[in-house]
């Protein structure tokens, strides 16, 4: 008997205090993955996903290489008669701090305001992977004849280093039909999207070194060099800052610009340069035309600075020529750009000019594009429409998720993505959040979409 929307929502709220004191659990465990300093919580993150997906009845596997943070691997049903679909996520979060960023709440503390959550992960990426998951406690409840996994990684948030390493000797024991993703953007909360694709991501760090102390700028200044001003001019020997155009040869070489079909989908999106802002907080912009906005942050490649270290960061003026300077910056790729060709590319253009800085790349994945024909877009859009009330539309993601060329690559099978998080629930943001009609919404359009696999032939 086909799954019933308003059973699947009764399900949903039946299970909201549930889900609710779980998300509170994943939440106040700081699972940090940039901060060596979080080690800890790391390591009880991954019992609480064991314990959790044990407890729900799944068989669980944590797999892990030499060194790194290890991936999990549930496993519901073992049927070799019945299709098998897995889906990703990742536990691991952003770091936050009340102190030195405007936090209305404790970022560590689940805190809910009405149907709102607060709190670091509860987006991204610990609130979408529990909706999953009680959707597929849904699905299984109701014998939807489907074998489901989940694969849920610790390393996402530093760009997935160990996890092809290892999937890669764990793949004859996650062998899936399909994979399917909730780590993305909609474009706005009234209109549902799946990603068609993501940007890649190169990470880079500048730095120069002139002397070992700060000197007098009145005893040293016009004589001694000034390692700030000398990175600033580097940059924008290479990066137009007004435009964002990338000034290095051979940059754009390999750029695919989105295909017309595309951009008559984001023309469609109900995309608006005015909730963009608001849901950002942006208040400048370097254009404010809908479609150019989207051309830019889903398919053009990006340069961007992160930040400049060095100098006197006090209180007022104190007049030293520092003897020191880091910038911090990076990329995001498109299909088919090369990280590896693109950094070399970045490191020629650097030396040329300024043979003296040192460049040191950080975390590198290239872009991703996922299928867009056949059976199972056509059921993913079946799924959101029949727990949204809205046909999907296929837009691209800006952001990078490392593990999906890994997943694609060696798993050897198609990856869509079913997000629920909205523009404005801060993706790595202060005040980040999610909220129960996104979370009970995705519960019922996961469910349905495991049951349209388990339909299709």
């Amino acid at each position: 008997m086909p799954l019933k929307r308003d059973s699947l929502l009764s399900f949903a709220n039946s299970h909201r205090e549930e889900f609710e004191t779980l998300l509170k659990r994943f939440v106040e465990t700081p699972t940090v993955s940039v901060d060596p300093n979080h080690l800890d919580d790391i390591r009880k993150g991954v019992e609480l996903t064991v314990e959790t997906l044990e407890g729900y009845g799944g068989k669980v596997e944590v797999y892990r290489a030499e060194k790194g943070n290890p991936v999990i691997h549930g496993v519901f049903g073992n049927d070799n008669n019945l299709p098998t679909v897995t889906v990703y996520n990742h536990i691991d979060v952003q770091p936050a701090s009340k102190e030195t960023e405007p936090w209305e709440t404790e970022p560590f503390v689940f805190t809910k305001k009405g149907d709102t959550y607060y709190g670091r992960g509860t987006t991204d990426d610990k609130g979408p992977a529990l909706s999953a998951l009680f959707g597929a406690r849904a699905a299984m409840e109701a014998n939807v004849p489907v074998n489901i996994r989940f694969l849920w990684e610790f390393e996402e948030e530093i760009g997935s280093p160990n996890f092809e390493k290892i999937i890669t000797k764990a793949a004859p024991n996650l062998r899936t039909d399909s994979v399917v993703v909730s780590d993305t953007v909609w474009v706005s909360r009234n209109r549902p999207a799946s990603s068609a694709g993501l940007r890649g991501l190169l990470g880079f760090i500048l730095t120069l070194e002139t002397a070992t102390v700060d000197t007098h700028s009145g005893e040293t200044g016009g004589a001694s060099r000034n390692p700030i001003a000398e990175l600033m001019q580097v940059l924008c020997d290479i990066y137009d800052v007004r435009t964002g155009k990338i000034k290095i040869k051979g940059f754009y070489d390999d750029v695919i610009p989105p295909s017309k079909k595309e951009l008559q989908d984001w023309a469609n999106s109900g995309f608006t340069t005015k909730a963009f802002k608001k849901a950002h907080h942006l208040k400048k912009m370097r254009t404010e035309d809908p479609l150019e906005v989207m051309k830019r942050i889903w398919g053009m490649p990006t340069l961007e600075v992160h930040g400049m270290v060095g100098g006197y960061q006090g209180t007022g003026l104190k007049s030293i020529v520092p003897p020191r300077a880091e910038l911090k910056a990076s990329c995001r790729l498109v299909p088919v750009q090369d990280p590896q060709k693109i950094k070399k590319l970045i490191t020629a253009a650097v030396k040329e000019r300024n043979p003296d800085v040192n460049i040191h790349f950080e975390s590198a994945a290239p872009a991703f594009r996922t299928v867009l024909e056949g059976e199972l877009p056509l059921a993913l859009k079946r799924a959101i429409k029949f727990a949204f009330g809205r046909d999907a539309v296929f837009v691209r993601d800006g952001g990078t998720i490392g593990a999906m060329t890994s997943i694609e690559k060696v798993l050897n099978c198609p990856v869509l993505f079913l997000g629920l998080s909205l523009p404005e629930h801060g993706y790595h943001a202060p005040n980040e959040n999610f909220d129960w009609q996104q979370a009970s919404g995705g519960m019922v359009a996961f469910a349905k979409y495991f049951e349209e696999i388990a339909n299709l032939k």
